[in-house]
């Protein structure tokens, strides 16, 4: 038989090998034809009595697969969506089946009778480790390419193809449930530790390897088959499990704060599958993916942290018609911490990139921090002296803007002054090509004022990173109001090239992403005015699903930084542009108590020196009155952080700032941890409805104020029965083309 997706050839052994090699694209994934394919490939392993068994890899180098297909999963929702308007029990019966089917899919595999051996040369995600856990045997290379997870977590839903009942059988609960509840990858040597995999070997022994298996004699029945099987670690009702799963619930909820239903249900599937058999907690999984699936958590995370992503990435903001730009070289125009990041990351993607500051002893320092992260990376065991070698090779220091020339690309990424950055500008520009694009890194000042610098506006563009720059996934492209298509398909390629989240902004003051986080931030400040205990604010925020409390965040980015912006922007529109409470308690901070945020080691919060850990300064609450904590609407502060950064959000759409729900969706997420389990600031008023977020903020305006005020779009929306996605849709132009 021929298939498309795979190819059969069975050796003089009665080894078959079943290679995975998907026409047309860079990785596996699951597609409905793939499952068909390999369902008949079992039914012809079976039927054919001259093959002893069966080993499946796959014939893309370094990557086995990556999981499920994106637009299968969307097809799937959107076909429940639809029939759910028409018959709800109808939709619901046909999402359990859909759940089911990969499920089935595996169990076949594995109770077929013949011996399958999955071969991991790469990448292994999601279900392709599901269907390697199936095998009976499990062969992985020796390679820093191979990483095995069941990162389903992190999109809001959970390893449902049989991935919560075979990894808790082959190794301890603690160690499954650790894996699975935070996605995390395994190195071979890992994965062999907890038993989820046989063998590692070298990567040009991988099928060999996983043939010699068979040929030795592998059982084709899993362990949890045979009469007498004991689970790892012991049954869930001993002495272990009574010490493990108190502990696991109460972890679970300290982590997730009960926010995601997919990682309570990795807990409940292990928790009720470990005391039946495996068919029935197969059952259990099936029942619990279909109840996950239909929530609202996993609708928007899957839209943004897995679709919308993913399009982001392939450059779904990149103009039509314009050819790719191979990067030759790039200059970085500045070498601080941001300017030293962007060299790093740019030489990290294989690009040269010249690194030019005042003199060249600073250059030199700027090229000394990419020593550093390399180093570190180095003792992690997640780089090599060659990588450290190449990479270093690549930056080249210096104090002459003569050395830009014959650059593709300049970032500048000098001190946040206008005139600093004219003088950067119209230097770079004496020496570069006339088709070169000049980049600024700018986090406040609006491009189109910083274009009046430029000979050639149409070229020039804002690349606005985040801090710190290696760590950092999200990059906000900001387009002036002269900025042309050729300077944005350049900027795309550099954010994809380096590996980085492009989302596509017009110009404003604080762009998107600042705009949000100011909010964030200054609402604590209103709280703390309010008389809001401090600790309160913080677990509010936290609770509410943000990884940092915005005070917290606040000494990341510096309180005396804030103070500045505050003092530009009076300056700047006048003294109603800021809240007198703001600038009293920033200037309290800064000028009275010299407290500058974690640089100098004070801020709302005191450091320590290590290993003590860092506590808010007990004086902040001598600031102003305190209300009796019991007193206070918990849930309401929870509420107040999300909904008056979501608002802005809107405000922003409503601009046209942004102009694509993916990109306030992936951004607030990937920027400053939007509450992930919303889908972003959009999703996060469209999974609550546009008119109960309406109502909402009304509310919450008479209470506290002007910032919660909905604007026009939104109560127009609510009027419509309009949501985001539907009013901004990103596919509209797309169907139309079809």
């Amino acid at each position: 038989m021929t298939y498309t997706n795979f190819t059969v050839e069975t050796d003089s052994d009665g080894i078959a090998l079943v290679t995975w090699d998907m026409p047309d694209k860079s990785m596996n994934v699951f597609t409905e034809e793939v499952m068909d394919e390999l369902d008949a490939i079992v039914d012809q392993v079976v039927a054919d009595d001259a093959i002893k068994g069966a080993v499946l890899t796959s014939g893309k180098k370094d990557s086995f697969s990556g999981g499920a297909d994106i637009t299968m999963l969307k097809r799937m929702f959107e076909l429940v969506q639809r029939e759910k308007a028409k018959d709800p029990q109808k939709a619901v019966e046909m999402l359990f089946e859909g759940a089911g089917r990969m499920g089935q899919l595996f169990r076949k595999l594995e109770t077929c009778g013949k011996p399958w051996v999955s071969a991991i040369n790469g990448t292994c995600m999601g279900g392709a480790f599901e269907v390697s856990l199936a095998c009976h045997g499990r062969v992985a290379a020796d390679s820093p390419a191979v990483k095995m997870a069941l990162p389903e977590v992190k999109i809001g839903i959970f390893p449902g193809a049989g991935g919560t009942q075979r990894v808790p059988r082959l190794t301890n609960q603690q160690d499954a449930l650790q894996m699975m509840t935070q996605g995390s990858n395994l190195s071979p040597s890992r994965a062999k530790a907890m038993g989820l995999i046989h063998e590692v070997v070298p990567p040009k022994k991988l099928v060999a390897a996983a043939k010699k298996m068979i040929l030795d004699g592998l059982k084709p029945v899993q362990p949890w088959d045979e009469k007498g099987f004991r689970l790892p670690g012991g049954n869930v009702y001993s002495g272990a499990g009574g010490q493990l799963w108190p502990a696991a619930s109460a972890i679970l909820r300290r982590e997730t704060h009960m926010n995601y239903p997919g990682a309570a249900a990795i807990v409940k599937c292990v928790y009720e599958g470990l005391l039946v058999p495996f068919d029935v907690g197969l059952k259990i999984e099936q029942r619990y993916f279909t109840q996950v699936l239909q929530t609202t958590e996993a609708g928007s995370m899957i839209r943004s942290l897995f679709v919308s992503l993913q399009e982001l990435n392939k450059g779904a903001r990149r103009p039509a018609g314009i050819k790719p730009t191979k990067f030759k070289k790039i200059g970085v125009l500045g070498a601080g911490f941001m300017g030293a990041g962007i060299a790093y990351v740019t030489a990290k993607a294989g690009i040269p990139v010249v690194l030019l500051d005042r003199d060249i002893e600073a250059a030199e320092k700027g090229k000394a921090h990419s020593d550093g992260l390399i180093t570190r990376a180095m003792q992690k065991g997640r780089a090599t002296a060659d990588d450290k070698e190449k990479l270093l090779s690549l930056i080249t220091p210096t104090a002459d803007y003569a050395d830009m020339d014959g650059c593709d690309l300049i970032v500048e990424a000098v001190f946040e002054d206008s005139e600093v950055k004219k003088g950067a500008t119209e230097q770079a520009e004496a020496v570069l090509k006339p088709s070169a694009v000049f980049a600024s890194n700018t986090s406040t000042i609006p491009i189109t004022a910083l274009a009046k610098n430029s000979r050639r506006p149409k070229n020039f563009i804002g690349i606005h990173f985040f801090s710190p720059v290696d760590r950092m996934m999200l990059v906000e492209i900001i387009m002036g109001k002269r900025t042309g298509d050729k300077a944005l398909a350049v900027a795309i390629d550099y954010v994809r090239a380096i590996k980085k989240t492009p989302i596509v902004v017009n110009d404003t003051r604080g762009f998107y992403v600042n705009r949000c986080v100011l909010r964030y931030m200054n609402e604590a400040y209103n709280m703390l005015a309010e008389g809001v205990p401090p600790a309160m604010i913080e677990n509010a925020a936290k609770l509410a699903g943000m990884p940092v409390g915005p005070l917290a965040l606040n000494d990341e980015t510096a309180i005396d930084l804030g103070q500045k912006i505050m003092k530009q922007t009076i300056r700047d529109l006048g003294e109603k542009a800021v809240d007198p409470r703001h600038m009293e308690l920033v200037n309290t901070m800064v000028d009275t108590h010299g407290r500058l945020g974690r640089k100098n080691g004070k801020g709302f919060y005191d450091y320590p020196a290590k290993p003590a850990k860092k506590h808010l300064w007990p004086e902040l609450a001598t600031l102003y009155p305190q209300q009796d904590a019991d007193s206070i609407d918990f849930e309401e502060l929870k509420q107040r952080f999300l909904a008056v950064i979501a608002l802005e959000a809107a405000r922003v759409m409503e601009e046209g700032i942004v102009t694509d729900p993916r990109e306030a969706d992936v951004g607030s997420i990937l920027a400053f941890g939007f509450a992930p389990y919303t889908g972003g600031t959009l999703s996060y008023i469209d999974g609550m409805g546009v008119a109960e977020f309406v109502a909402l903020a009304d509310r919450l305006r008479k209470k506290y104020g002007q910032q919660y005020k909905a604007p026009k779009l939104l109560k127009e929306m609510a009027e419509n029965g309009e949501t985001f996605y539907t009013r901004f849709d990103p596919y509209a132009a797309l169907d139309e083309a079809a």
